[in-house]
């Protein structure tokens, strides 16, 4: 055998070195590949000899990449797991809106490799050549037939698709039913109780889009609105609730769980790990209206390590995996595959799976609000008030 590119040939002794360096992650693949020959050769019988997991011995896939995703999304188990059969360490940064992954994307070099968008984003992105239409190919575990078009769809723009559906939910409330007795029903009970029953324990999301939609829904206009009187009259009552708010943080677990806070924005899976944790923390549904939402995976275009992100994202859409960060994470599967496997407990927990009814009065996000500039100069002047 010889070693690379040189006729000097590669004792026996010399490939069990490089073999239990690689193994121990000293060198990486294409080094292992170059200096021993094997080249192209081994994608053809390293399984046989067992030198490579099944995801990487078609092309390097590096010993590190990046997500950026939203606070208690994941089991770390998950990424553990990746770790385990691939090599590759994921490091996770974690953000509180969509507004602050458009700005890192835009502003360049994210040093993400995937991230995790929510559905009115993703014909943003793709309008500003932010994100790659993903190769099909590359992702044999994903089954668009077994996916629910209704939170799926805009993952795929001009019949390619950008984006991989992770789970969907919903925006409600989390409240602490030991600590409130008021009725909570609504986006109007959550603004009153936060100036009455609950001053100084309530929190809002860093993020405008729920933020200010629950206060437009909280005075009868739309989640979505972009109309100037309507996003002044949102921006009075925000302002005339923050000083009885106890954060402005779009990761609001610690607080609730602790007993500072006693009632929060929330979505689907906080809610459902609030509630499965400490059972007094309740989680409602405004009858008033909110938010529906899907959130996906999409790989960046200037994207550091692409075959590390598919490899990632393909490992995240295979259903035995899918179903352990769903039970974990506690929001909603789009994939029937996975709804199948998850436990009956998971699936009649209203919380996760509400009755239709109660989705009928809520709106998907849309993208005018990503970047409408009304909308985020509402957001501003409510964070310095």
């Amino acid at each position: 055998m010889t070693k690379g590119n040189d006729n000097n040939l590669i004792t026996q002794q010399q490939l069990a070195d490089e073999l239990m360096r690689l193994k121990r992650g000293s060198i990486t693949r294409r080094h292992f590949l170059a200096v021993t020959g094997l080249g192209l050769a081994t994608a053809v019988f390293g399984r046989q000899l067992g030198l490579f997991n099944d995801t990487a011995r078609a092309e390097d896939i590096g010993t590190q990449m990046s997500i950026a995703t939203w606070p208690n999304y994941h089991d770390p188990a998950t990424f553990e797991a990746f770790t385990k059969k691939t090599g590759v360490a994921v490091e996770v940064n974690v953000f509180g809106s969509n507004e602050e992954m458009l700005a890192k994307l835009q502003a360049g070099a994210s040093g993400w490799d995937l991230f995790v968008p929510t559905n009115y984003t993703i014909s943003t992105y793709q309008k500003l050549g932010l994100i790659d239409a993903l190769d099909l190919a590359r992702l044999p575990n994903f089954s668009p037939s077994t996916e629910n078009q209704r939170f799926t769809h805009e993952g795929t723009i001009e019949a390619k698709t950008y984006a991989m559906p992770k789970n969907w939910g919903t925006t409600g409330i989390a409240f602490n039913s030991a600590k409130i007795k008021g009725a909570v029903t609504s986006w109007k009970d959550f603004f009153d109780l936060a100036q009455g029953e609950a001053d100084g324990r309530v929190m809002v999301h860093d993020y405008q889009l729920t933020t200010i939609g629950n206060a437009l829904v909280a005075l009868g206009y739309g989640f979505n609105s972009i109309k100037a009187d309507e996003l002044a009259k949102a921006e009075e009552l925000l302002i005339k609730v923050k000083p009885h708010l106890f954060a402005i943080n779009s990761d609001y677990q610690p607080s609730m769980r602790s007993g500072d806070a006693w009632m929060t924005m929330c979505w689907t899976n906080d809610g459902a790990q609030l509630n499965r944790d400490v059972p007094d923390i309740k989680f409602a549904l405004g009858k008033d209206g909110g938010e529906i939402w899907c959130d996906f995976y999409a790989i960046p275009k200037d994207a550091a390590n692409k075959p590390a992100a598919y490899a990632l994202l393909d490992y995240l859409m295979t259903p035995d995996v899918a179903v352990k960060e769903h039970i974990f994470n506690g929001a909603p599967t789009t994939d029937s595959r996975v709804m199948a496997l998850l436990p009956k407990d998971v699936t009649s927990n209203l919380i996760v799976y509400p009755d239709e009814s109660s989705l009928t009065s809520l709106e998907f996000g849309a993208a005018v609000t990503l970047t409408d500039p009304a909308r985020a100069e509402v957001m501003a002047r409510f964070k310095s008030a």
